[in-house]
């Protein structure tokens, strides 16, 4: 919008972007809305009226970005649409997810990392675009205490054995403090409270911190989490999973605080090794990460800092985005608004 182009935002009638028009499909969000019976067919009838939607709507537009959750969902109707649609893929990455994309050719997806786009063996994953991060709000800080701070989620999925599946490492960070002995801090969206309680809470001392409370909302205020990152010796992203992205690492690293990370997904396209953090085989577990929180006195935190601002910045993400808006149209044929 403040490049100067028209935007609306088809979403919840009380949403609101100042000089962005509300297109709207529901009244409210289903968190604000009224509880009933079947909470799924609720959220996939919205979609549904979200997606016929756009083919009302379309040619008022040059182009839609879709950033809708299930990633695929309006791509149903991808037929219909006389406009390109760019969507952005959020998702982890699984099989199942490279089977369904590769049913919509003329949807236009979005990787978050290239990492993230080779995984992907059947669908067209035609661009790469990195996520950004405002580094005005994530203000650097040269100043450091003596902790490690790790910001994830508990997830409900479970695997056969009934254990719950680990993706953003909450055990292996704790491994980690009992290891090294440092301090640690954590914080982030608990999707079912037994998980914490069975293998988070039986570890907490006073060195083994949860900060806030427990809960599948975001509890603390962002300025908060903010000054958790900023203040870190390090942060810990010991993930077991294919990270698409990993905001936190360029939050961190806006912040002038270095990353350590097992070598998944995207890690090595937002770390530099050596430089703003540790990149760890994932081999080397728990013990690989405790050698890189002995070397990390030698990363600079405003080199951390400068690595965000030239790579991650808001204004690179827009930009690139918007080459891709011109290419679409213009090969579309459309105008360019």
């Amino acid at each position: 919008m403040k490049k100067g182009h028209e935007v609306s935002l088809l979403g919840t009638e009380d949403s609101l972007i100042p000089g962005v028009s509300t297109i709207s499909v529901i009244e409210k969000s289903w968190v604000d809305s009224e509880p009933v019976e079947n909470e799924f067919l609720k959220q996939t009838s919205s979609l549904a009226r979200l997606a016929h939607k756009l083919i009302d709507i379309q040619n008022k537009f040059d182009i839609i970005h879709s950033h809708t959750y299930p990633d695929f969902f309006p791509s149903i109707l991808e037929n219909d649409l006389k406009i390109p649609m760019v969507t952005t893929l959020h998702a982890t990455y699984d099989d199942y997810m490279d089977e369904t994309l590769a049913l919509f050719p003329k949807t236009h997806f979005v990787a978050l990392s290239k990492g993230y786009q080779r995984l992907y063996k059947k669908a067209n994953i035609e661009f790469v675009i990195y996520n950004s991060v405002d580094t005005d709000l994530y203000e650097f800080s040269k100043e450091k205490e003596d902790y490690l701070f790790w910001l994830g989620r508990l997830p409900k999925g479970k695997d056969s054995k009934g254990n719950f599946i680990d993706p953003k490492g909450v055990r292996n960070a704790i491994s980690l403090a009992q290891l090294s002995g440092l301090k640690l801090k954590l914080y982030g969206a608990c999707e079912d409270r037994e998980f914490f309680e069975r293998d988070v809470k039986p570890h907490l001392n006073d060195k083994i911190q949860w900060i806030g409370d427990v809960s599948s909302e975001q509890s603390l205020p962002v300025k908060k989490i903010i000054e958790l990152m900023q203040h870190a010796k390090a942060i810990i992203m010991s993930i077991n999973q294919e990270e698409p992205f990993g905001l936190v690492m360029a939050e961190a690293g806006s912040c002038g605080t270095p990353v350590i990370a097992f070598n998944r997904g995207s890690v090595t396209e937002i770390i530099v090794d050596g430089k703003t953090g540790f990149v760890v085989d994932p081999k080397e577990g728990v013990k690989g990460l405790n050698a890189a929180v002995k070397k990390i006195s030698q990363i600079d935190p405003e080199y951390c800092r400068v690595h965000i601002e030239k790579n991650f910045g808001l204004q690179k993400m827009v930009d690139n985005y918007e080459k891709i808006y011109f290419q679409l149209t213009h090969s579309n044929g459309s105008s360019q608004k």
